[in-house]
């Protein structure tokens, strides 16, 4: 039977026997490698990182949390800064420490030094000679450490803890600065104990929150440890404990900042409230920069290797 034209299928104006044409060009996917892309930004710290932990530390400079590593498929910064040490290319491999030297030269160096400013006072002081008040007080400035090496920023915070040390010296007596003096050296080593413990812990952390918990009571730990020994160095030098122990607190906080790269406004507001005229300021700004010197140094970025 023949079926009417009208009545015919229609065809498909695509004939499915003629060869298709070349296929759509797939379009990629922007952020297919997130990591490369934050390897390109941060490249200089994580070549010149020795380890991991030194990246995770400055990642969190750059205010990357736990939760922003999320974005980069990893579950915490430590183990994005892990892949990022992984990734990065190195001429050579760091040489290791010597396994036969217990203890850092560098340290003990250190402590040498230390030791030399409460020597110098403590002499002056004896052989009653005139100027034993001012070599006291540069004695104890001595114990921040060197100015150029914390920066420019860091210029008024020198100029006020003068301020504030001479001060204190000339209204209670010589005996006070050699205090301060003295209290440099057990001050050194309750830093580097603070900063060896740290970096210990920043190793067996895996999380930013974990690492913050467990540095702050040992950051307090080591401020009462320093406070008893300031104790002691006023007793040596004769001064007197209520103004003596504040001031050599407040100086060991203001090295602890200066050393780990913490902010300066609170030192130098600290410092300016010591200055006020009254028994209790030496003691109110010791306890004023605790606060923030707890929440500055909790930070892993304030353990990054120099």
């Amino acid at each position: 039977m023949t079926v009417p034209l009208d009545e015919a299928v229609p065809i498909d104006p695509i004939d499915p026997i003629e060869p298709p044409g070349p296929a759509p060009r797939r379009r990629h996917r922007p952020g297919g490698d997130p990591v490369k892309a934050l390897l390109h930004r941060h490249r200089e710290l994580c070549e010149r990182a020795v380890d991991p932990l030194e990246i995770a530390a400055g990642l969190e400079a750059h205010g990357i949390t736990d939760r922003t590593a999320a974005r980069f498929r990893h579950r915490d910064v430590f183990s994005l800064a892990e892949e990022l040490y992984a990734r990065t290319p190195r001429a050579q491999s760091t040489p290791a420490a010597p396994a036969g030297i217990p203890v850092d030269p560098r340290t003990v160096r250190g402590l040498g030094y230390a030791l030399l400013p409460g020597a110098l006072a403590l002499g002056a002081a004896a052989a009653g000679v005139p100027w034993a008040g001012a070599l006291a007080v540069l004695a104890a400035l001595a114990g921040l450490g060197r100015p150029l090496r914390a920066g420019r920023s860091a210029v008024p915070v020198y100029l006020l803890a003068a301020a504030v040390t001479g001060w204190a010296v000339l209204r209670h007596g010589t005996p006070l600065g050699v205090a301060l003096a003295v209290a440099v050296a057990p001050g050194y080593l309750a830093g580097s104990w603070f900063a060896s413990r740290s970096r210990r812990r920043l190793a067996g952390s895996r999380a930013l929150e974990d690492f913050a918990d467990g540095v702050k009571p040992l950051l307090v730990g080591t401020v009462l440890l320093f406070t008893a020994a300031a104790a002691g160095a006023a007793a040596v030098a004769g001064a007197p404990l209520p103004t003596a122990v504040p001031l050599a607190v407040l100086l060991f906080l203001t090295r602890l900042m200066l050393a780990h790269g913490a902010p300066r406004r609170f030192v130098a507001a600290s410092m300016a409230l010591a200055l006020v005229p009254v028994a209790a300021a030496p003691f109110a700004a010791a306890a004023g920069l605790l606060v923030p010197a707890v929440v500055a140094l909790s930070r892993a970025s304030a353990h990054a290797r120099p």
